[in-house]
């Protein structure tokens, strides 16, 4: 009896087994192709930072640092490839896989993203339009032969024993920053009549040492090149003016923003914040506002303030003449014979709002030099006398030379005050760090950036150097400032430790 059950059995019990050896097969077959689709995805999301030449990356580095081989096709063990065909066109194929670049993704997981649909999702073809709209790249790994072992004719007749197997995944990019100061500063090379970018501003130093005059978006103003404004402090920080400028002013800031959108707060009252930029100098207003020891100031602020010049001499600040900046705010006097870091000789970009980069670091003529002023016969680099340094460069030289507290003419140095907090040195508080908006593209598509605007696209996340103090209170206000650095392509590496930039898979 068992032999009859068992004769009866056998090739149900077979047909299972070869069932089951199937299905592992197919799947360890479709799990290869997947991982391969995955890693060459997640390697092409990692450059799609809206730059360009970003498609011409993200199909470089599917070429050359993803490896990945599928097992069990018709085909045996078979390597994963990709190709470089040039990244100028939003769809394209090599090797093992196909791609195309999308501007978005479905927002219901459950809609497949199909030849029929596919024309809402896909970025433009011109790239030059197109990068800069990519968020996401789609995968697909060219469908491969499978034969079953399990010989289906014997169930149905005519039945296929192979069938094809493939894999999609879809990938996007998502940069940000932490520990930024909520500030946003509208480009200033927005189109530049000359063509300038960001890029070329960073790397080429006669466009480095450009000095820039920020002003103030608010009561309705345009935001346009060269403005600045807020954004939304973290959570927990108050949404007064007060509380806002402390965010600003401390050298412990917590805020993390998204490059894919940011939310401004604009129009707030501009006396505090004044207060929160020339801190970082030692000017500190009465009251009860920055006293602890995060709000300290610079290593070196050094900006040419005049002794005696807080206006009632009750102090002498740094002993050289610095003028009494801690406690009491009131109007420091600035100018000869001290010097702070001078503007440039002209003004012809921008609106006369950004500078020539032609700043007086040694004297010329009868205009003096702000190098022979406050260190005169001391050594510099020589490579200062034939390509000027930018303002920031100085202001590192001075202090990694330690002549931070050396006499000007005027006896001023670069010492904060002793009343001041002690001096930060964890951080360098000259440095102030913003999302650079292209202000002009967004708010020709509606966005009122002297209002609550939210998910605003942010081009790069920026450092500026501040070179004087804020002199007015009222909204026209200016800010002094040179570009330092940028994140991002053309960037030259010094915002690494802010970035957090997650290439992340979605399908």
């Amino acid at each position: 009896m068992a032999l009859i059950l068992v004769s009866v059995m056998l090739p149900a019990i077979i047909g299972f087994s070869l069932l089951a050896i199937d299905m592992s097969r197919v799947n360890n077959l479709h799990n290869d192709l997947q991982k391969g689709a995955d890693a060459f995805a997640l390697a092409a999301a990692a450059e799609l930072d809206g730059r360009t030449g970003s498609w011409a990356r993200a199909e470089r580095a599917m070429a050359t640092l993803v490896a990945n081989e599928s097992n069990f096709s018709n085909a045996g063990r078979v390597g994963l490839t990709a190709g470089q065909p040039g990244g100028t066109q939003r769809c394209n194929s090599a090797g093992s896989i196909s791609w195309c670049f999308l501007k978005a993704i479905p927002p219901n997981d459950g809609t497949i993203i199909t030849a029929a649909n596919q024309t809402t999702y896909l970025a433009d073809n011109t790239p030059s339009v197109g990068e800069p709209q990519t968020r996401f790249i789609q995968v697909t790994v060219v469908p491969t032969g499978f034969a079953a072992i399990f010989p289906a004719s014997f169930i149905t007749a005519g039945a296929s024993d192979g069938f094809n197997v493939g894999a999609v995944a879809v990938a996007g990019f998502n940069s940000g920053v932490c520990d930024f100061t909520p500030v946003f500063i509208c480009n200033p090379y927005e189109n530049d009549p000359d063509g300038i970018t960001l890029e070329q501003a960073v790397s080429n130093p006669a466009l480095h040492r450009r000095l820039i005059e920020l002003r103030k978006v608010g009561n309705g103003a345009a935001a346009g090149p060269g403005n600045f404004g807020f954004l939304e402090p973290p959570e927990g920080f108050g949404n007064g003016a007060q509380a806002l400028a402390q965010t600003i002013a401390t050298s412990r800031p917590i805020g993390c923003y998204s490059s894919d959108g940011v939310t401004t707060k604009t129009g707030q009252n501009a006396g505090p914040v004044q207060d929160a930029f020339n801190v970082r100098f030692g000017i500190r207003a009465g009251g009860s506002h920055f006293n602890s020891p995060e709000y300290g100031p610079a290593a070196n602020v050094r900006k040419g303030a005049a002794a005696g010049g807080n206006g009632n001499g009750n102090e002498n600040g740094n002993g050289g003449g610095g003028g009494g900046q801690c406690p009491s705010y009131n109007q420091l006097t600035f100018g000869t014979p001290n010097m702070g870091l001078p503007r440039d000789a002209a003004t012809p970009n921008m609106n006369g709002r950004m500078g020539d980069g032609n700043w007086p670091l040694f004297t010329e003529g009868l205009t003096p030099g702000y190098w022979n002023t406050n260190f005169g016969s001391a050594s510099f680099p020589s490579s200062w006398t034939t390509t000027k340094p930018t303002r920031y460069e100085v202001y590192r030289y001075e202090i990694a030379q330690g002549l931070v507290g050396t006499a000007s003419a005027g006896g001023e140095t670069g010492t904060p005050p002793n009343s001041c907090q002690p001096p930060v040195t964890t951080v360098d508080r000259r440095l102030l760090y913003g999302a650079i908006l292209n202000c002009n593209a967004l708010e020709a598509q509606g966005n009122d950036l002297s209002g609550h605007s939210t998910n605003l696209p942010v081009e790069a996340f920026g450092s500026f150097f501040l070179t004087e103090p804020v002199s007015s209170p009222s909204d026209d206000g200016s800010v002094m400032v040179e570009l330092v650095d940028i994140t991002g392509r053309g960037g030259q590496g010094t915002l690494d430790n802010f970035l957090r930039d997650e290439p992340q898979l979605y399908r």
